[in-house]
């Protein structure tokens, strides 16, 4: 039986990267390739290339994803948060703004630069945006 796509210019299949991996190393700011190298170089701007491996993380493209994800994330919390100790507790408005307000401070920073490095784990996981091109020296050894 011949291949019906024979001919048609149909790329050969990628290794598979596992993304559950990808993504956790990039939730800890290492490099999703290697795991050893850092993902970030300041709060959330990204490295260019891996100090280790040498992956190119010059064409991710997280955007505002990692924002909206964390807004959820935190909202969800805060959300419940608030209408348990609203349900639980008397309380005024001046002690649930002095609780509320700070933690959704606290928490979407500390989960803005997480979020942003599993975003750029499947990204890269997915050969999405660059991640894998025939430029990539990294796209034959996996």
């Amino acid at each position: 039986m011949t291949n019906q796509f024979s001919g048609m210019g149909v790329a050969p299949a990628r290794p598979s990267r596992p993304v559950g991996r990808s993504m956790w190393r990039g939730f800890l700011g290492r490099c999703p390739h290697c795991g050893e190298g850092r993902l970030f170089r300041s709060f959330v701007k990204s490295v260019d290339h891996c100090s280790v491996c040498g992956e190119d993380y010059t064409h991710q493209q997280a955007d505002d994803f990692p924002a909206y994800i964390t807004i959820t994330i935190v909202g969800h919390i805060v959300l419940a948060g608030f209408l348990a100790a609203e349900t639980l507790f008397v309380m005024s408005n001046w002690a649930h703004l002095a609780i509320w307000v700070p933690l959704t401070i606290i928490m979407s920073i500390g989960l803005l630069q997480p979020v942003k490095g599993a975003v750029i784990g499947l990204q890269w996981a997915n050969y999405m945006h660059g991640f894998g091109e025939s430029t990539d020296p990294h796209a034959s050894k996996h």
